[in-house]
């Protein structure tokens, strides 16, 4: 799945190794990019995947802009907290008024990754939106981010998704 999300995100610059300071480029902390995961494990890989599979223009588009010489972030991180984040709203109970609106019969993971997908183009359309100072202030607007998307979640006829990419 590693090499799978490199060849998604940087089609046009081979992977020299599994473990690479490449990883980097797409906004891990280090050279091996499963040190990244702690936090969601799988999970959070398989969002990064299903978001540059399914929508691979905006998850390039996004990670050009994810390295901006001011207001950039480590793209991939971001994504994994992301992850966190729609499995905290998932937990609580507060996705289920999406859910309801979005889904005919039961909820599958396919509603929870297009449930991410929507949070990765909306925290970048946010993060440049509000201009963070440094992406030492990341938290902070996590934060900030994470209350709009709850109060989002309120108004009983909400709906989260992004479109559907057109297909040629």
């Amino acid at each position: 799945m590693f090499v799978q999300l490199w060849n998604l995100l940087m089609p046009h610059e081979s992977l020299k190794a599994r473990i690479s300071k490449q990883w980097c480029d797409i906004g891990f902390q280090g050279d091996d990019p499963k040190t990244d995961f702690r936090g969601m494990g799988m999970l959070g890989l398989v969002n990064l995947v299903y978001f540059s599979k399914h929508y691979t223009e905006e998850a390039r588009q996004i990670l050009s802009r994810s390295n901006h010489p001011k207001l950039g972030y480590s793209y991939a991180i971001v994504g994994i907290n992301l992850t966190e984040m729609a499995y905290s709203l998932l937990k609580s109970g507060a996705l289920k008024p999406h859910l309801y609106n979005a889904v005919s019969g039961l909820p599958q993971l396919e509603h929870f990754h297009q449930f991410y997908c929507y949070l990765v183009y909306e925290f970048d359309k946010f993060w440049f939106e509000e201009e963070p100072e440094s992406i030492m202030h990341f938290n902070q607007y996590r934060e900030k981010f994470h209350e709009k998307i709850k109060g989002l979640l309120l108004d009983y006829d909400v709906i989260l998704t992004l479109k559907s990419p057109a297909k040629p």
